[in-house]
């Protein structure tokens, strides 16, 4: 089906459509695809009233948890070997079991202090786990991006890190800089939308001199696909060895500047544009609009 603009005249129409998938299974993100529709708000009404399908819904762990918390504390545990077991924290264990008998004490100060280790061990790993599995879940409800959300995306994204002219020093040049490889990626993704071509590009590597300055330019080299001509001479910084902060390890691959050559026409639009945002997400109806 075509992508419906405007008010979506043809509203019912879209919402039989997103009922009926919705009682086939899928989940609002498939509905989004199948139906292109990318307005959060008008999605949700389409299938308002429509409960979601069994298989979106998230299992209650802490339920499980708790049941399993009660069973090992009657079999005599301790928390710290409750939390070994579970992986949970002692403060919900002690929440979960608190109107249970408490058990006698047998070990060692030694014992106990290597069960509350591997229990704080434990923990973390449940922690770990629980915030990969939220990261799959927010990276899933994305899916595909447009020409017009990168676009906007890319307009907010330099707006927060590219320079920008000021009023005593006009130099409207569009320069980005960032330390973060995705980061990159996006930006030069947003520059080809917009037509910039590779030739236009210019980069120059910002690095502390303490780190592995060499491997830093062939890491940002190959991330870029960029020809060894367009880099600019590595600016090194100096090293102070009284701060906290630490410029080592593999990790650590400095900033890469990426420049575009006779960008100031450039620039003018992504500030017009960057203002029309600003303008239309303070537009006093936009809580109202479809």
């Amino acid at each position: 089906m075509t992508e419906i603009h405007g008010n979506y005249a043809d509203f019912e129409g879209l919402r039989e459509q997103a009922i009926a998938l919705r009682r086939e299974g899928l989940s609002l993100r498939q509905i989004r695809d199948r139906l292109k529709v990318h307005n959060n708000d008008i999605l949700q009404r389409l299938v308002k009233g429509e409960p979601p399908p069994e298989w979106t819904k998230r299992p209650n762990a802490k339920d499980d948890l708790r049941e399993k918390a009660r069973e090992l504390r009657l079999q005599g545990m301790t928390y710290d070997r409750i939390q070994v077991e579970l992986g949970c924290s002692k403060s919900s264990i002690s929440l979960w079991v608190r109107d249970l008998p408490k058990p006698e004490r047998r070990r060692t100060r030694e014992e106990a202090s290597a069960i509350a280790k591997r229990g704080w061990e434990a923990t973390l790993r449940r922690r770990e786990m629980e915030r990969q599995q939220t990261r799959k879940v927010a990276t899933d409800d994305i899916g595909e991006m447009s020409d017009r959300e990168l676009f906007l995306l890319g307009v907010g994204l330099y707006w927060a890190e590219g320079s920008k002219a000021k009023e005593h020093r006009r130099q409207e040049r569009v320069t980005f800089i960032n330390s973060d490889p995705h980061m990159i990626e996006v930006y030069l993704a947003w520059l080809r939308l917009l037509g910039v071509s590779a030739d236009r590009l210019r980069f120059h590597v910002q690095i502390h001199e303490s780190a592995n300055v060499a491997g830093a330019e062939r890491y940002w080299a190959e991330l870029t696909d960029a020809d060894t001509a367009a880099f600019g001479k590595t600016s090194l910084k100096k090293h102070n060895p009284k701060t906290r902060r630490k410029k080592v390890g593999e990790e650590y691959r400095g900033c890469l500047v990426v420049r575009v050559l006779q960008s100031a026409e450039l620039y003018r639009r992504v500030e017009g544009w960057w203002c029309g945002i600003v303008v239309a997400a303070l537009a006093p109806d936009h809580q109202n609009r479809t």
